[in-house]
């Protein structure tokens, strides 16, 4: 017999109003879900297609035709010693100032941003612009960046979002120097993946500024011989992503520098032109001395062929025969550096070589004759007092090249020979 707590009970009875309540928490739950999945979806990376009908072919922009190109990488590299930075500050100054460039063509007229991680604005960088012309008010130095209302040094490799806010306000610079260029590399400058990352923020900085970024850098040492654009310190990466790769070095055999292109995936990627450097009191600043660049004539071939010609070691054997001939030479006093220039050719020995020896012997110039030394003076060569002056038996003259016509630049204002 059944009792009561074994009696099942009647079911609830039915609740539309319960129903609609359970049916609107769904749709309240539904529509949370698609919120949140529709927040994921606009957060996912998306691809943006540009169908190639819809862009309107440009020419580049260029600074100066074949090497300097608004909104694109551009890395100078060379050995220490080549003066790759006043050559940057020399190509600043004739952009500042509508100047000239070393080919003769007439530079256009902009401002130059400059971030400096080695010379001082001061002493070093501001006294090299004005040595070479520069028009001061359209120069700007990075002195420093202000976050969270304090002060602290700019980071190439952090801060260039803030740069290029920056320069957008301004909107007159065109050219942006950053020396040295690895130090916009946060990680391991040697790996071709973390250059890559740390170049791009200067790569956008550039193409959407249309600046041209031109980044110092060195040759890596025991690279002599090796193809230029591989000789740039750290990764491959910082030539692979510029578009120009420019190169500099001491050519010892002309007593010269050289500046040469070494890569151009936008124009020709060959040819050069011969530059000094020169130090001078700069004008209103009494002892104050300022590199400026001197430019000399263009020359012709690869960078890897005219870096080869200029990296050459010196011929030993020659030089020490163009000592002797200068000894024997100028034994009998002062002789005409014309006359000097003439019997080395007939010798076969280089004028470059010639010069050398005569800075080993220290060998004197003299400007003799004329009107109180101006007017019909000639520069003579003689050998210095008191060093002996016997020929040399039996010297042997090595068998040179005729002389070239490259010589080495003159220094205008300086108390040294005229070349010719």
């Amino acid at each position: 017999m059944l009792n009561s707590k074994h009696i099942i009970p009647d079911e609830e009875p039915f609740c539309p109003a319960s129903v609609k309540r359970a049916a609107d928490e769904i749709d309240r739950g539904a529509a949370v879900l698609d919120k949140m999945a529709a927040k994921r979806d606009a957060l996912k990376p998306e691809a943006h297609l540009v169908r190639g009908d819809s862009i309107r072919p440009e020419p580049i922009d260029w600074l100066w035709g074949g090497w300097l190109a608004a909104g694109k990488i551009h890395i100078l590299g060379g050995q220490a010693g080549a003066g790759k930075t006043t050559l940057a500050l020399a190509l600043a100054a004739s952009l500042t100032s509508g100047g000239r460039w070393p080919d003769g063509s007439r530079a256009p007229t902009g401002d130059v941003c400059i971030w400096s991680g080695e010379d001082d604005p001061t002493d070093t960088l501001v006294p090299r612009l004005l040595a070479m012309g520069a028009d001061m008010r359209r120069v700007h130095f990075v002195s420093g960046l202000t976050e969270d209302g304090k002060r602290r040094a700019f980071d190439p490799a952090s801060d260039v979002e803030a740069l290029a806010a920056t320069l957008r306000a301004l909107g007159t610079v065109r050219l942006l120097i950053v020396d040295p260029i690895v130090s916009a590399i946060s990680g391991d400058s040697h790996k071709n993946a973390e250059t890559r990352r740390g170049l791009q923020p200067l790569a956008d900085l550039a193409t959407s500024l249309k600046v041209c970024l031109l980044g110092i850098t060195h040759f890596s040492k025991g690279t002599q011989g090796r193809e230029p654009i591989d000789r740039i310190t750290g990764s491959l990466a910082f030539a692979a992503v510029a578009r120009i790769v420019l190169v500099a070095a001491k050519d010892a055999e002309h007593d010269r520098r050289i500046l040469c292109r070494a890569k151009s995936n936008i124009g020709p990627d060959d040819g050069g032109f011969v530059y000094d450097l020169r130090q001078d009191e700069l004008a209103g600043y009494p002892g104050l001395y300022a590199s400026q660049v001197l430019w000399g004539e263009a020359i012709e071939g690869s960078a890897r062929d005219i870096l080869g010609a200029a990296e050459s070691q010196p011929d030993e054997g020659a030089h020490a025969g163009a000592e002797d001939f200068l000894r024997d030479f100028l034994s009998e006093g002062p002789q005409p550096q014309k006359d000097v220039k003439a019997a080395a050719e007939a010798h076969c020995l280089s004028w470059a070589t010639v010069r050398r020896a005569k800075k080993a012997l220290s060998v004197e110039s003299r400007k003799i004759g004329g009107e109180d030394g101006k007017k019909g003076a000639q520069w003579f060569w003689c050998l210095p007092e008191g060093q002996d002056a016997q020929k040399s038996q039996g010297a042997h003259l090595s068998v040179l090249s005729a002389l070239g016509p490259d010589e080495h630049l003159g220094s205008a204002g300086a108390v040294s020979e005229i070349e010719i």
